[in-house]
């Protein structure tokens, strides 16, 4: 790679970035003075810039510690220099995040810079009482700790709780910026989250091989830019579709595309397009051949990496000023309803069984994760077949209905009505915890990725690995119990619906999010525990597991009737405070959900208890014909010498 090139490439990330950034900014009018109470140029400049420089910051953070986790060797230099480079990013991300908050604060406050006491004691309560203050503290200390962590931590299963811990560094931005204001809350949070994340991923781990080049060479650059392009092509896919559902909640109509702010959509759009034939060359040419020969296409490898930045940059910079650019949606005076203060939304119409079947409200990110469970899983099924292994259809019917009803569950009619009604959100509830996991855990999925996903073994870790690991973990192994996983799986009802939890599920979409996966994996670690056939450390006796399921089954039979009978309301403030004109009032309502509760808990564990008794039918079977095909062998040598030793104990009489 020409030293040129070397230099070239974040150069000209950084140079494409700023300069696309200021012209949008002009051309957008992002950054054109107020009529009124104007924070100066400074301000109305150097805030879209420390955006963009927050934003690189995060993404060579999260990017390294990707790309660490899941391509890279700990015992190779190529490690310990990513994890330098994510150490320098994070602190680069810490600095600008404060930048940003600062001049944020600037843009409200609309007097000189001073160091008397009012002015601390503003910029102190702006931090800790205001909303966006609160959220710019948190993305400043959250990347500080992770500047530490860098620096003091290298164990590889550790990093990947620090990776998480990064990611969570971009929530403060995705509730409170652009896309949090804009009609459709929850759909712009998901959208922005997961596209902001994404492109981290995709942006910070070509820096990260950019940056860590001269300890790549003996063979490794091919496996490693073979891994991280699998890693680009899933970021491409998410970023598109969530930058689509982005545009679609901001510009509204086609006609809008012609305005400053859709034109800059559509630039952004291209920049997009130009990056995925990058990545689609590099794929399917260029790290072909340099797995193939020594030194087959690294020139024009890295001259391609060049040109990719820059159009990252260019991607990076319109996608800052478009953060302070208006949205060319007309702001349309809406009548301040009861629903729509608290939920931001207006009350839908009256649910009906059609209503409940036929209406829709798409989450993205559970989209784009149930899209890519159900591709992974037929993609494993696939691969086994081909090479001529033999996997169950029954097991592929169970696991995709279940992704179906995670489906309609996190995407249609109950996802529209769980804010308004308790018994909607109570459906939810159960089908995630009990349902569901009846047809996820048949499927087998660990089971398949250990056949399916081949083993690494230049001591890296892929997902087959990560998987082995997570199996043989203790945390598996106290969680493979019966009793553990059912005192986790039912105690958790009481817990999140008489603590502060089940407000922050209900008015809160991340805390919303927080409950489906919580229920999702607490039902399926109890039923794994019963009739699970993936690998587990610990298999209880089937009379054990029978207990405690009754055990389970009466439990929530004690929590659905305390719901029906009780006359106390949950969430008051927020469900009886909803002013529909239509349905139950909200104490009927909360009465059919503990019906629900009751029901729905009870049915599926019904089924659960009739799996188990077969299962257990079979295994006594199986152990018959096992025992016979032995005394076949043997000429029943256990019982020739059970009756030898009832003789001798005669004898000894």
């Amino acid at each position: 790679m020409p030293r040129l090139v070397r230099i070239a490439g974040p150069a000209l990330l950084l140079v494409v970035g700023l300069i696309s950034l200021l012209a949008a900014l002009k051309f957008g009018g992002g950054a054109d003075a107020a009529l009124l109470a104007d924070p100066g140029a400074v301000v109305r400049f150097g805030l879209p810039i420390a955006q963009l420089l927050f934003n690189l910051g995060a993404a060579g953070t999260i990017g390294a510690l990707v790309l660490v986790s899941f391509a890279m060797d700990s015992e190779k230099p190529e490690f310990n220099a990513s994890m330098d480079f994510a150490a320098g990013a994070a602190a680069f991300w810490t600095v600008s995040s404060g930048v940003t908050g600062f001049l944020t604060f600037m843009s409200f406050y609309f007097q000189p810079i001073s160091f008397d006491e009012n002015f601390s004691q503003l910029f102190g309560s702006y931090l800790t009482s205001i909303p966006i203050g609160q959220a710019a503290l948190v993305s400043t200390l959250i990347p500080a700790v992770v500047t530490v962590l860098c620096f003091a931590v290298r164990n590889r299963t550790a990093l990947v709780f620090v990776a998480i811990f990064a990611v969570a560094g971009l929530v403060p931005m995705a509730l409170e910026g652009h896309a949090a204001g804009t009609s459709g809350h929850d759909q712009a949070v998901s959208s922005f989250g997961l596209h902001v994340v994404f492109v981290a991923i995709w942006l910070g781990g070509l820096l990260t091989i950019v940056f860590t080049r001269r300890t790549l060479e003996g063979g490794r650059i091919g496996p490693i830019l073979s891994r991280y392009s699998t890693l680009a092509l899933m970021s491409f896919i998410v970023v598109a579709a969530s930058g689509v559902v982005n545009a679609q909640l901001r510009v509204g109509t086609f006609d809008n595309l012609l305005t400053p702010y859709g034109i800059l959509v559509i630039v952004k759009v291209l920049a997009l397009g130009a990056l995925g034939v990058f990545g689609a060359i590099q794929r399917r040419f260029l790290i072909t051949r340099m797995q193939e020969k020594k030194n087959g296409g690294r020139g024009y490898f890295w001259w391609l990496v060049a040109a990719e930045l820059a159009f990252m940059g260019l991607a990076s910079g319109v996608a800052a000023a478009l953060a302070r650019t208006q949205t060319p949606i007309p702001q349309e005076l809406i009548t301040a309803t009861p629903a729509y203060i608290l939920t931001g939304e207006p009350l839908p119409p009256e649910l009906t069984p059609i209503r409940f079947i036929t209406s829709w409200d798409f989450d993205i990110l559970w989209v784009v994760i149930i899209g890519f469970v159900a591709f992974f899983y037929c993609a494993g099924v696939w691969r086994l077949r081909r090479r001529g292994d033999h996997w169950p259809v029954l097991r592929t019917i169970s696991f995709l209905v279940g992704l179906a009803g995670l489906f309609y569950i996190t995407n249609g009619g109950v996802n529209e009505y769980h804010k308004y009604l308790f018994s909607v959100h109570m459906l939810a509830h159960m089908t995630l915890g009990m349902a569901i996991p009846v047809l996820l855990v048949p499927g087998a999925p660990v089971t398949l990725a250990l056949r399916a996903i081949r083993k690494r073994t230049d001591g890296s870790r892929g997902p087959r690995e990560w998987i082995l690991l997570a199996v043989h973990s203790r945390l598996a192994a106290l969680f493979s119990r019966p009793v553990v996983a059912a005192v986790f799986f039912a105690g958790s009802l009481w817990v999140f619906y008489y603590s502060p939890l089940f407000r922050f599920a209900v008015e809160d979409h991340i805390g919303h999010t927080f409950m489906i996966v919580h229920f999702l994996i607490s039902g399926y670690l109890f039923v794994q525990t019963l009739i699970g056939v993936d690998p587990a450390p610990y298999r209880a006796p089937y009379p054990m597991r029978l207990i405690v399921l009754l055990g389970t089954m009466a439990f929530h039979a004690f929590f659905g009737v305390s719901l029906m009978m009780g006359t106390g309301l949950l969430a008051a403030d927020w469900y009886g405070a909803m002013g529909r004109t239509w349905g139950p009032s909200a104490i009927i309502d909360q009465q059919i959900g503990g019906g629900i509760a009751w029901s729905i808990g009870e049915i599926p564990t019904l089924a659960l208890a009739l799996i188990v008794v077969v299962m257990w039918a079979r295994s006594d079977t199986s152990l018959a014909k096992r025992l016979d095909r032995k005394a076949e062998r043997d000429g029943d040598a256990d019982l020739t010498e059970y009756n030898e030793m009832l003789a001798k104990l005669q004898k000894q009489r």
